[in-house]
């Protein structure tokens, strides 16, 4: 629910039928880090095909692989389908779009996929270039 923007948050709130099978909220520190070694392992994988000598290389490679998914997300995945989606509204709020339109939510995402999507290329990198 903690992805959803606040308006529709705020427009579900003590709401039980809804509330109770939200599940408990996820800190964004432990999202953040458990995203860390899942995404090394698959943009690792990614990497290997186009695996060069030097760390540089590496990390350009792997960079522009994951802030390319990064940018879908961003671009495909959340600014044209979900914020536009009735599948993703809650019952009670599907008669009303606008809250559902505020990238606030998204765009911080975007900014947090970034700095995770460079942490990760820096350890990919390396570990490609130890290979």
């Amino acid at each position: 629910m903690s992805s959803y923007p606040s308006e529709a948050q705020d427009a579900v709130h003590g709401r039980p039928e809804i509330t109770d099978n939200a599940g408990k909220k996820t800190s964004p520190v432990l999202s953040f880090l458990s995203s860390l070694p899942v995404f090394s392992v698959v943009l690792f994988l990614a990497g290997l095909p186009v695996k060069q000598a030097g760390f540089t290389g590496n990390f350009l490679n792997v960079l522009f692989l994951g802030q390319a998914l990064n940018l879908f997300d961003l671009l495909v995945i959340d600014l044209l389908w979900w914020r536009h989606s009735k599948r993703v509204r809650f019952t009670g709020t599907k008669n009303n779009p606008e809250l559902y339109r505020n990238p606030r939510k998204h765009l911080a995402a975007f900014a947090r996929g970034t700095l995770l999507f460079t942490l990760v290329a820096v350890l990919d990198g390396w570990l490609l270039s130890l290979l």
